[in-house]
């Protein structure tokens, strides 16, 4: 393939030529599902889109080269929560959900994944950037919750042209009184 790639860099707004960092070693990261249902349409968007990226990438820069790396989060509130409406364990709700969702991969011929890493096998990596984040101040702990610090964060919103101010705090979760402010999100 001897054409250029652009892509749309949310960052600047605005369509530029993709030079990777390394051209014999591209990484390629997209957040996966939360496996708390079954998959549903505005689920398959990201997948083909995605799945089409992977493919132009390893065409462009060879089969070898490309690191397509997505997760899948198979722990939750909602996944608890739906466990509990289902009568199931976590476990069980979510190796059902993950299966539905390849067989949905295998229906839109979309490739899998180098990586496709689950949350839960990664449970003490993220306690470890937790700590981290606690150590450095952007983070906080009230009542046994821990709490993502939006405010200290200068760049907050910068990928998605948004201003903390723009931001509707409780628009996806409920506020709770444990948070310094209502903008700030459960690590």
């Amino acid at each position: 393939m001897n054409k250029d790639i652009f892509l749309s860099n949310s960052l600047g707004n605005k369509k530029e030529k993709f030079v990777p960092i390394n051209k014999n070693k591209i990484g390629m990261y997209v957040c996966g599902p939360t496996v708390y249902d079954d998959p549903h349409i505005g689920n398959a968007r990201p997948l083909v889109v995605f799945d089409i990226l992977f493919r132009v990438l390893k065409c462009k820069f060879g089969e070898k080269t490309v690191n397509y790396v997505r997760n899948i989060t198979d722990i939750d509130d909602k996944i608890i929560q739906s466990s509990i409406e289902k009568n199931i364990s976590t476990e069980e709700l979510t190796k059902k959900i993950i299966k539905n969702f390849h067989d949905d991969c295998v229906y839109l011929n979309c490739e899998n994944p180098t990586f496709e890493p689950k949350a839960t096998e990664n449970i003490s990596l993220m306690v470890e950037m937790i700590n981290q984040l606690l150590r450095n101040g952007y983070a906080y702990s009230n009542n046994r919750h821990v709490y993502f610090e939006v405010k200290k964060f200068k760049d907050y919103g910068k990928l998605s042209n948004k201003k903390l101010d723009e931001l509707i705090a409780g628009s996806r979760v409920e506020v709770s009184e444990n948070k310094k402010n209502p903008e700030d999100f459960v690590l």
